[in-house]
């Protein structure tokens, strides 16, 4: 499974309004074969950076970066971000979330 975490910096004046801009994505993203998972969350310590926790398939993401809303992503987002992207991408083993070994909740 192919596993990305990208942190967007986004502009203070757009901070509110990001789950709305990025919803067609999202969703498009979302209905794609091979996709597992793609989560939005908010960052605790800085109000205008959204997360993207990620996830395709093996052979999923090739196809993910060729789409028509990914190109229409890369000509519309940067007008809302204050810099690039920062990304982590790994090829990791397994399929799906496991549960966490270190704290068990009865």
């Amino acid at each position: 499974m192919i596993l990305i975490v990208v942190k967007f910096p986004v502009k203070p004046e757009h901070a509110e309004q990001w789950p709305a801009i990025v919803a067609d994505y999202t969703a498009a993203t979302r209905a794609e074969p091979g996709n597992k998972w793609f989560e939005w969350s908010r960052s605790l310590d800085d109000p205008h950076e959204y997360v993207l926790v990620e996830a395709f398939e093996d052979d999923a993401a090739e196809a993910h970066v060729g789409s028509k809303h990914f190109a229409t992503m890369r000509r519309e987002w940067p007008q809302y971000l204050s810099a690039t992207p920062r990304i982590i991408s790994r090829q990791v083993e397994g399929e799906d979330w496991d549960r966490m070994g270190e704290l068990q909740v009865d």
